[in-house]
């Protein structure tokens, strides 16, 4: 935060001065093209990777719930591509996804999908795509993780009583499962936010930014103003929108999860296997207060 009041160049470390700038850094940060665009990534960026590793997630987690032979090994080797560095993997991606010899044009040329190659690493909308699919790739397994995690938590007699209740696979999971999985749902989704915003890695290793800035982040942008343009205090400046976007999607997973706490909620009392509902096919009870 220091750092961001003063005017902290490569000089400093020889004049050994940092004048004190107040909000220039910030200020001129906000004025910035750069910055807008940077911000506009940002959120497409993130919001691409946590739906995809969400969806996924979720998906594999509901898969592996289910009792099958080598689930362990299995659920072990789904943890890989997120405990590998992730300079590994984006030079391996790099190298699956170039234009002329990566693999994946290869396999989509030998399937007759495309008859030149794609530029996945090359053109401006297809970096973007890209790096969201990398991004996923390693953010998939920690996501399965912690949703199977609140799968297990869930007590078997709750799942049981809705089956025999006449509960479908549908219902079962918006009525039961999903409302008990919710608290971890959202923990999932603010660590997913906060680890996308905070690491430049995939994009730097993947795209290097480009083309013509077409996936700088902010994280990457950050980089940029430190190592490469040595502004500091403006790398800093930059630092401090990602603290407070992340400070504030930490207070929305708070806030969240104290009104799932509040005590018998509307959405509890009128549901189809809350205290106040009825068995399949019955409307819940005249006296319920969702009749009234």
């Amino acid at each position: 935060m220091t750092t961001s009041l003063r005017s902290f160049t490569a000089d400093s470390f020889l004049t050994g001065g940092a004048p004190f700038t107040g909000a220039e850094n910030h200020l001129l940060l906000l004025r910035s093209e750069e910055f807008r665009r940077a911000l506009s990534t940002t959120a497409l960026y993130t919001a691409g990777s946590l739906a995809a590793q969400f969806v996924l997630g979720l998906g594999l987690a509901l898969f592996f719930h289910r009792r099958f032979p080598l689930a362990r090994p299995v659920r072990a080797l789904m943890l890989l591509p997120w405990l590998m560095p992730l300079v590994v993997t984006g030079t391996v991606w790099r190298w699956m996804l170039e234009t002329d010899g990566g693999v994946v044009n290869g396999v989509l040329r030998a399937l007759h999908l495309v008859r030149t190659g794609v530029p996945w690493l090359t053109g401006t909308d297809e970096a973007l795509l890209s790096a969201v699919l990398v991004n996923t790739w390693v953010g998939v397994p920690f996501a399965t993780a912690l949703l199977y995690g609140g799968l297990q938590g869930i007590p078997r007699q709750v799942h049981e009583a809705a089956l025999l209740d006449g509960a479908g696979p549908v219902r079962l999971f918006r009525y039961v499962t999903w409302p008990l999985l919710r608290p971890t749902a959202g923990v999932v989704l603010v660590l997913g936010a906060v680890y996308t915003l905070r690491s430049p890695d995939v994009v730097l290793v993947l795209t290097g930014g480009g083309p013509a800035g077409a996936t700088r982040t902010l994280a990457a942008l950050a980089y940029e103003q430190s190592f490469q343009e040595l502004d500091f205090g403006r790398a800093a400046a930059t630092g401090n929108v990602l603290v407070l976007v992340s400070l504030v999607l930490a207070l929305l997973h708070l806030r969240a999860g104290r009104r799932a706490r509040t005590p018998e909620t509307e959405e509890n009392r009128c549901s189809p296997y809350g205290h106040d509902g009825g068995g399949a096919g019955r409307p819940p009870s005249s006296r319920s207060s969702c009749s009234r």
